[in-house]
């Protein structure tokens, strides 16, 4: 390999260590192979179209991309990038030889801050203004947020690198963990509204939608098999099915290459995600009642994450070629354990089932405590609205009577405001 490759690597690898999150709703398809591809069993790597990484999702996405695209022009940074591993980036030593960047780059990531100071004070202002700005301070304000150093604006110092990095990964390790708890509640919210309709029913209707619902569960359990995801029999049957290849002629090494969907040279987790779709469409089928997409979902984040645990060795959210094989040489890879897919698994506990019912109870109990008081509210408002239409009412008879009076005393009448009104002459 190259230096020229290793050093594409690494900056790759930094990249992805700040940028890569999950396309969770969205998988992306194996890419099309020709004829003769496939009699190679170790295609070199072809140059094609630069795929930028996914988005992070993160609020703070685009700057963050633009100081790395930044920082890659110089060229001291990138051969220290070279030799740093993930540990180095991650503890935020690799921040400290920003200090050696050339004045170009400095200027242009100074810029950058400043921008972003500029955009989130923006932001800040905007959130103030539809709440009816109270005056508060927006230098304090940005202290929430954590990518990069509020105190000085104006220059991008190893300190907004090093806060830059650790924002990024704590927020992408924090992803997973939190659509594992999404995920948990929407299943227990799901269950929650089925027993609250059912005691809404009759004992007969009751009894027949507790029949259709385990007639739909069966319907659902009744698939396939489901091969262990990164066992051999999996990546075989993608090599067969959706590449179009032998399985006779499955190659580990050729296998890899393929999927490098953007020859960069590891298996990122998104191309992770593709190859579990044929495993997927054997439980789950958008046409069918029975089948939730959200719980494929699902599956497929717990696939991602079996497969990574088993192979990422350096944990840094690719996997190498390397790695790959290595994985390859494991009993494990030939005689896998039966993967358990989420319908036979229990998903929650009655004991945390009743626990999130008890907030659901208390979240509904303080909204229908609030919409009481608006509702209060909405009365007195109301009534005093009565009171100042009775004394305006009260009033206009009050002018009248006075008016009618002067009439009769020969007074002239008078306006609202005390002016004389002279009835114009015959």
């Amino acid at each position: 390999m190259t230096s020229s490759f290793q050093m594409r690597q690494r900056i790759i690898q930094v990249r992805f260590c700040f940028l890569l999150v999950p396309c969770v709703f969205t998988a992306l398809e194996a890419v099309p192979i020709d004829v003769d591809k496939t009699k190679v069993h170790n295609p070199e790597p072809v140059e094609s179209v630069r795929i930028e990484p996914p988005g992070t999702g993160l609020y703070y996405d685009d700057y963050l991309k633009q100081v790395i695209n930044v920082l890659e022009t110089d060229q001291h940074f990138k051969e220290k990038l070279q030799k740093a591993d993930i540990e180095e980036i991650r503890s935020g030593r690799l921040s400290k030889e920003l200090d050696f960047v050339s004045h170009k780059v400095r200027t242009k990531l100074d810029e950058l801050k400043r921008q972003e100071i500029g955009r989130l004070r923006m932001l800040i202002k905007a959130k103030l203004d539809s709440l009816q700005d109270t005056g508060m301070n927006h230098h304090l304000l940005l202290k929430q947020f954590e990518h990069l150093n509020h105190q000085n604006p104006d220059t991008f110092e190893s300190r907004d690198l090093d806060m830059l990095i650790k924002a990024a990964t704590s927020d992408l390790e924090q992803y997973d963990r939190t659509r594992h708890e999404e995920f948990k509640k929407y299943e227990m919210l799901k269950e929650h509204k089925r027993r609250e309709h059912l005691k809404t029913l009759d004992e007969e209707k009751r009894k027949e939608e507790e029949a259709k619902f385990e007639e739909m569960k069966r319907k659902h359990e009744n698939h396939p098999k489901v091969n262990h995801p990164g066992s051999k029999d999996q990546l075989k049957e993608v090599w067969e099915e959706a590449d179009g290849l032998d399985p006779n002629d499955f190659d580990p090494k050729t296998f890899f290459k393929l999927h490098d969907v953007n020859n960069d040279g590891f298996l990122d987790e998104q191309e992770l995600e593709a190859l579990f779709t044929k495993e997927l469409e054997k439980v789950y089928d958008p046409r069918n009642a029975e089948d939730d997409m959200i719980e494929m979902e699902e599956e497929r984040l717990r696939m991602r994450e079996h497969v990574m645990s088993e192979i990422d060795i350096n944990k840094d959210r690719l996997v190498t070629l390397e790695e790959f094989l290595r994985a390859t040489e494991k009993k494990e890879f030939l005689e896998p354990d039966s993967w358990e897919t989420l319908d036979k698994q229990q998903l929650f506990t009655e004991e945390e089932l009743k626990e999130y019912e008890s907030i659901i109870a208390m979240q509904e109990d303080d909204l229908k405590k609030r919409a009481g008081e608006l509702q209060k509210q909405t009365e007195e408002l109301q009534q005093q609205q009565d009171h100042l239409e009775a004394q305006k009412q009260e009033y206009q008879k009050a002018v009248q009577h006075l008016e009618q009076k002067k009439f009769q005393q020969g007074i002239a009448p008078s306006g609202p405001a005390g002016e004389l009104k002279f009835e114009p002459r015959m």
